[in-house]
């Protein structure tokens, strides 16, 4: 007996985290002072001490049931970019600018070039937000997971000076919400996804005219990042006063997130057009409008609130960097909480 035959393959392990090198390398940023396959990454703060105050800030997360998806098409290049997404939009929404991440991948067999696709997409996330994939782990677990499965979850860190942390504090009646367009689904919800929609090659292999797309391949884009269009309106020179990245839960969970006491997002369901991905789920699966609200995006992946006068320049700077905003509601004054009319 050994542990190859009890499951484990060491010499898989070894030839993933060779396949995986390429796509790591392309992360690099110059503060990293650790090479692949250490016990540890290590990350240089050395730039940032001019900062008056440097804060870290954090934030971890897994892609969720979204996997399943993946699974049965057997596409597993983008899952990646979902979970740094997941992670490093959080630090964005906070003022942070991502400095590195790590990845965690449990699977019941290793498959070199399956775990290789999958640090692909991290590798991709980590490009679109400038942040270094300096680690990770690959637990290979018979007997937990089912051999052709696995799990992907991971974790960023951030800095920002502490008085450019976005927090709320100053958000006032009056101020304008900015939503940025998501890219459909991204990665919450999909519990209720796999209920709504069968669940195997042909339904998700299945062209839909509204879509312009396959089910399997509207349900399985990736999730925006944010973090560049983020950086392009601070160095517009624009403050943002309250931010709120849109996941699970919605618009009823997350936007009063953003919030300080006695102020409500007066949201206009009007302003941006719904992709057509959440009309199509809403009345397949018969879903009200309330829990659609209450658990998907609809569309806007990213709420932000500026002063009325640094909206013009807000937009452009989100243009600038690739996404597409709209001004989708405002502030009022009362009690904290979210209206969408």
């Amino acid at each position: 007996m050994d542990y190859k035959n009890a499951g484990v393959d060491i010499e898989a392990g070894y030839k993933s985290v060779e396949l995986m090198k390429e796509h790591v390398k392309k992360t690099m940023r110059p503060e990293v002072l650790t090479n692949l396959g250490g016990f540890s990454g290590a990350f240089s703060m050395e730039k940032f001490k001019d900062m008056e105050k440097p804060t870290l800030v954090s934030g971890t997360d897994g892609v969720g049931t979204k996997l399943k998806l993946a699974f049965i098409m057997d596409k597993h290049d983008t899952v990646g970019i979902d979970c740094v997404a997941m992670c490093v939009n959080d630090i964005a929404c906070a003022g942070g600018e991502p400095l590195f991440f790590l990845d965690y991948i449990a699977c019941g067999k290793n498959v070199p070039e399956k775990i290789a696709d999958i640090v692909k997409g991290v590798a991709e996330g980590c490009i679109q937000s400038d942040a270094a994939l300096i680690g990770g782990e690959t637990a290979e677990m018979p007997g937990f997971y089912p051999e052709d499965e696995y799990d992907l979850a991971g974790f960023a860190v951030g800095v920002v000076d502490e008085k450019d942390l976005i927090t709320g504090k100053d958000l006032e009646p009056g101020d304008v919400l900015i939503g940025m367009a998501s890219s459909g689904v991204h990665s919450n919800g999909f519990s209720l996804v796999r209920k709504v929609f069968d669940m195997n090659r042909d339904s998700l292999n299945t062209y839909y005219e509204e879509l312009g797309t396959t089910l399997g391949e509207a349900l399985l884009a990736p999730t925006k990042i944010y973090v560049k269009a983020l950086r392009q309106i601070r160095e517009a020179g624009v403050k943002v006063k309250a931010c709120s990245h849109i996941t699970g839960g919605g618009f009823y969970e997350n936007v009063p997130r953003m919030l300080k006491d006695n102020t409500v997002a007066v949201i206009q369901k009007d302003s941006y057009t719904v992709p057509p991905i959440f009309r199509l789920m809403a009345e397949k699966g018969n879903i009200e409008e309330h829990m659609m609200y209450n658990t998907y995006n609809m569309g806007i992946g990213m709420v932000l609130a500026v002063n009325p006068e640094d909206v013009d320049t807000a937009l452009k700077a989100i243009k600038a960097a690739g996404e597409t905003p709209y001004v989708i509601g405002h502030i009022e004054a009362g009690e904290k909480g979210v209206v969408l009319c």
